[in-house]
């Protein structure tokens, strides 16, 4: 049985972080306008009166940080501000079609078990973008694209509903990862115990994909670092073997890719992802050696 609209603005709330996404944004606002409560919380971006002006007009939230927390401790921030069953993380750079919110609690009341879901993810195109691997996961549990909905290994931060009760029992985002990794991290929590994560193929979103804020150089580098300090920080928190090497040897290949010469942003992000390997990489070992000296 779909939910009427009320069973929908009563059970689910949308959460979404911007930083610099005031060219996106209202395209998400308006694919949810009048279905549910939205929470938009900004992480000090340039265009913060844009983003609060388009929040006004949509009737969402609007909530501005003094400066950039980071967009884990932002959604648990929007999540505190939501009193519903559900609270349904999005990216400001994506769109809900039709009967996705409806397809998503659907779902949820379908299979009991399933503590967080994502929907279909598609680019602009109409193509499917599928998250079934992780860094953080043996490549025994990557999984391709299921056809129907099934149980999946991991979930995408892009677009990622979770019950409220699981994800505040799970302690919410980790808020030392300020940017990436998150996701995976908080997947890997919930599935502790036996619970479910699902992917509901019938929910559709639009995500353009790396549109979410303005595309500059200096953007891209603060990215790019900021994913390479993730990944370790990460890779090390799940005891992935090897993480160090593994992170290096990608960061290396990568900045050898040819494509980099005649794109400032990819240089930028790439170079920038591999100083942030090796200065979290270099912390967690000062750290360690300050721990057995401490011993």
């Amino acid at each position: 049985m779909t939910p009427s609209g009320s069973a929908v603005a009563d059970r689910i709330s949308i959460v979404c972080v911007t930083h610099e996404s005031g060219a996106v944004v209202g395209d998400l606002l308006a694919s949810v306008a009048g279905r549910c409560a939205v929470v938009i919380v900004d992480n000090a971006g340039s265009d913060v009166e844009l983003i609060a002006k388009l929040a006004a007009q949509s009737g969402a939230r609007f909530i501005a940080n003094g400066r950039n927390i980071g967009f884990g401790a932002a959604c648990n921030l929007g999540s505190a501000a939501t009193s519903t069953e559900f609270v349904f993380f999005v990216n400001p750079d994506a769109r809900l079609l039709e009967g996705a919110l409806d397809d998503m609690l659907v779902a949820f009341d379908r299979h009991p078990a399933c503590v967080a879901a994502s929907p279909r993810l598609v680019d602009r195109e109409g193509r499917s973008v599928f998250k079934g691997r992780s860094v953080l996961l043996p490549r025994s549990q990557w999984m391709a694209e299921p056809v129907r909905d099934d149980v999946v290994p991991v979930l995408s931060g892009a677009a990622l509903c979770v019950r409220r009760e699981a994800f505040e029992a799970s302690g919410g985002f980790d808020e030392r990862i300020f940017l990436y990794h998150e996701d995976d991290d908080l997947s890997i929590r919930l599935r502790e115990g036996g619970a479910e994560l699902r992917y509901v193929r019938d929910a559709v979103v639009v995500h353009a994909g790396g549109r979410g804020s303005s595309r500059s150089v200096s953007i891209a580098r603060r990215k790019g670092w900021w994913m390479g300090r993730s990944r370790i920080y990460a890779a090390r928190k799940h005891g992935v073997p090897f993480a160090v090497p593994e992170a290096l040897a990608s960061a290396a290949i990568q900045c050898l890719n040819p494509e980099l010469i005649w794109s400032p942003l990819k240089r930028g992000k790439q170079w920038a992802f591999l100083r942030g390997v090796i200065e979290e990489a270099w912390a967690g070992a000062g750290a360690a050696r300050g721990g057995r000296v401490a011993a």
